[in-house]
């Protein structure tokens, strides 16, 4: 790839200028995962930096948000908006969201309902909150359930590398059943960026787990030395 094709790429950086250095950023045809303390917070975060130009780190795009946890929380977007410089109604406006509440209402959503609606709205981000806690319900035969998964993961996987489409889900690990350990490997394995945070006091940790092209690190923030934890008391 030529110098000048990788300058147009566009990529969802995380807007900490240390960590941006090395971690560029999120683009089209990546399926990242987040897990940990804080991964609904960096969700919220980039659905609002999608919205900036490509020359500030974002792919001046609006985002499409599927939420599996009941997670998104407008005043948290409103007031990233604002630190951001961004109308927080439109900001809002822009975060498309769809909500589930069954494994069979989300799996429904992405495998039917999905590829037309990023189309028709354009947009660049597709966030995917707590993919994996509806497929516990006890409700769900296991082996629907695990069917369901992997039919889920395989097309966000395939959405990701065929429609342009960063795609950031965010996973919260149940206890340690054999019905979890079957989740983690098949959505790990669809994915190709694995991020942890953790979260102790005022400290933030990036701990990038996997990624196609940089090696793993950590990387700790102070609250007093970027914006990631600004809000993380609201």
């Amino acid at each position: 790839m030529s110098v000048l094709s990788a300058q147009k790429i566009r990529r969802l950086s995380l807007g900490v200028s240390v960590l941006d250095d090395i971690f560029l950023g999120f683009e089209a045809g990546n399926f990242a995962v987040l897990h940990g303390d804080s991964a609904s917070f960096i969700s919220f975060l980039l659905c609002v930096r999608a919205q900036l130009p490509p020359e500030k780190g974002g792919l001046g795009s609006s985002a499409v948000f599927v939420d599996g946890g009941n997670s998104l929380s407008p005043y948290m977007v409103a007031e990233l908006a604002r630190s951001h410089g961004l109308d927080s109604r439109v900001a809002l406006e822009n975060i498309y969201v769809s909500r589930a509440f069954t494994a069979y209402q989300l799996s429904s959503l992405i495998l039917e309902k999905l590829e037309p609606f990023l189309k028709s709205k354009k947009a660049r981000l597709l966030v995917v909150s707590d993919i994996s806690s509806l497929f516990f319900d006890k409700d769900i035969p296991k082996t629907e359930a695990k069917d369901l998964f992997i039919k889920t993961c395989a097309k966000l996987s395939d959405i990701a590398a065929h429609k342009q489409t960063a795609i950031v889900a965010t996973y919260f690990p149940e206890k340690r059943s054999k019905r979890g350990i079957f989740f983690e490997a098949v959505l790990i394995g669809r994915s190709n960026i694995l991020i942890r945070f953790k979260r102790k006091g005022k400290i933030l940790t990036f701990i990038l787990e996997d990624h196609p092209h940089i090696k793993p690190f950590t990387m700790e923030f102070p609250a007093d030395c970027t914006t990631l934890t600004d809000f993380m008391e609201v």
